[in-house]
């Protein structure tokens, strides 16, 4: 098999997600059920039927994938230092709830670190893109990628942040006074790390849990506009952490480095 250059793999995975995308809104447009998975979080049909279309436009690729529902039926196929992650639908509440702010997430991670991510809401079409050509947006409302516009984070006196006051952890509020936060941007799932990519907030931290398919394509569309992803010891997030359950521990995505840093080391000593 010919080995897929970088472009050739953004290619795939954006097609990949635009079909995963299209099969979705034909499960939205008609009544949704639900179902509570072991961990307690809802699933419907959109969610499995949109993995195995991701798997069948990955699979020629010969990459392992870890993916969400195949993790939940007890399938995680050996990753080695390069595969994908896939959530083919994150935000399933939202979903649900029909305020259109769920994506579809596929990233390729390397050695630990994601160098290539999708981000796809399919009620909008609003498509985000990182690898190492920098990152992009463009619109799939069409069911076709329009043409790339780059974007990149923007810095601001005073951040805003994408989490809420008065519904997160107690240590938010106080993060926000110390940081001197403007104003919360309200937005479900991995959308949140995109907003930091264009420009639109500046801080995204987290204090619940996430897992790797959560986190892994937004991060990789937000460092390659310029951001950090950083867990609270100041270390970039990481992937592959099979003994854990594939569970992030907290983090602190950013539109820099230093402003992560900073949050970082507060979120410590709030915690603490």
């Amino acid at each position: 098999m010919q080995v897929p250059t970088d472009q050739s793999l953004t290619t795939l995975v954006l097609d990949a997600a635009i079909a995963a995308s299209r099969l979705i809104l034909e499960v939205y447009a008609r009544p949704i059920s639900a179902a509570i998975k072991a961990d307690g979080s809802p699933v419907t049909e959109a969610d499995a039927a949109a993995e195995a279309v991701i798997l069948d436009y990955l699979k020629p690729t010969g990459i392992p994938v870890l993916g969400e529902e195949s993790v939940a039926a007890g399938i995680i196929p050996t990753l080695g230092e390069r595969y994908f992650v896939v959530d083919p639908l994150d935000g399933t509440k939202e979903f649900i709830k029909r305020n259109g702010e769920f994506t579809v997430n596929i990233a390729l991670v390397e050695h630990g670190v994601p160098v290539l991510g999708v981000v796809l809401a399919p009620a909008t079409g609003e498509t985000f893109i990182g690898d190492a050509s920098g990152a992009w947006f463009c619109d799939t409302q069409s069911g076709i990628a329009s043409e790339r516009r780059a974007i990149s984070v923007a810095s601001a006196t005073r951040p805003r942040i994408v989490a809420s006051r008065s519904h997160g952890h107690a240590a938010l509020a106080m993060l926000c006074e110390t940081l001197e936060v403007e104003a919360d941007v309200s937005v479900g799932s991995s959308l949140k790390f995109c907003l930091l990519a264009r420009g639109d907030a500046q801080l995204y931290p987290r204090f619940t849990p996430t897992c790797e398919w959560d986190t892994a394509a937004g991060q990789a569309v937000l460092e390659a506009a310029g951001g950090a992803v950083v867990t609270l010891d100041g270390a970039r997030m990481r992937y592959g952490k099979h003994d854990l359950g594939f569970l992030n521990p907290y983090f602190v995505a950013a539109s820099s480095e230093a402003l992560a840093q900073r949050a970082a080391a507060e979120m410590t000593r709030l915690l603490a």
